[in-house]
C-alpha cells in the first residue's frame, strides 16, 4: 500500500482537492435546472448523477493513463493475465489491481442509471463499462505508454460498472424522478 500511495498519492490528493470544486459545479447546475422550472428534487437527481460520474471516473482514468517506464504489452485471452497474477504475484498486488480495475468505472456505473433511464439494468451497465474500458485499453496500446493492454482488464473493469450499478438500483428502480419524456411507457392493466 505504501507503493500505491507513493505512485499515486498525488492523484488522491488532486481529487480530493477538487471535490469542492465538484461540489460547487453540482450546485449550480441544481440552480440552473431550477430556474428552468426542473422539480428540485428531479434537478438534485441530475446534478449530482452528472459530477459524480465525472468526478469519480476521471482520477482512474487519469491514472491508468499515465506513462509507465516500462515496454507495452498486451494480453488479448481472455482470464490468462488473471491467472497470471494470482499465480506469480503477490495477494497485495492481486488485491489493488483487481481492486483498482473494479473501481475504474465504478462510479459511472453507479450514477449513469440515476441520470440516463435507458442504462438502468446490469446488461446495459456492463456495456457501458466494456466500453468505456475498450477506449481506455485501446488509448494504452495506442499511445504506447508503458502499459498493460488486457482484455481481462475490460471483463475487470464491466463488472465493476455493474456492481456498483446494483448498489444504486434502489434509486433507479424506484422509479427516483425521471422526466416524461424518457420515462418508459407502462402498459395499463385492463
Amino acid at each position: 500500500m505504501v507503493q500505491v500511495w507513493r505512485d499515486w498519492g498525488g492523484v488522491v490528493l488532486v481529487s480530493l482537492a477538487g471535490l469542492p470544486l465538484a461540489a460547487l459545479i453540482a450546485f449550480l447546475l441544481v440552480r440552473r435546472r431550477i430556474a428552468r422550472s426542473m422539480p428540485v428534487r428531479q434537478a438534485w437527481w441530475r446534478s449530482v448523477a452528472e459530477v459524480g460520474m465525472v468526478v469519480g471516473t476521471l482520477p482512474w482514468v487519469w491514472m491508468i493513463l499515465t506513462p509507465l517506464d516500462a515496454p507495452r504489452l498486451v494480453h488479448l485471452i481472455p482470464l490468462r493475465d488473471l491467472y497470471l497474477q494470482v499465480t506469480t504475484t503477490s495477494p497485495t498486488f492481486v488485491a489493488v489491481q483487481a481492486g483498482g480495475n473494479l473501481l475504474v468505472f465504478a462510479a459511472l456505473g453507479f450514477f449513469a442509471p440515476i441520470r440516463f433511464p435507458a442504462l438502468a439494468g446490469v446488461g446495459r451497465l456492463l456495456a457501458l463499462g466494456a466500453a468505456g474500458s475498450i477506449v481506455v485499453e485501446t488509448l494504452q496500446f495506442t499511445l504506447d505508454i508503458g502499459r498493460v493492454t488486457s482484455v481481462d482488464d475490460v471483463l475487470i473493469n464491466a463488472v465493476g460498472a455493474a456492481l456498483a450499478g446494483l448498489l444504486s438500483r434502489p434509486w433507479w428502480a424506484s422509479g427516483a424522478p425521471v422526466p416524461a419524456s424518457v420515462a418508459p411507457v407502462r402498459a395499463e392493466a385492463g
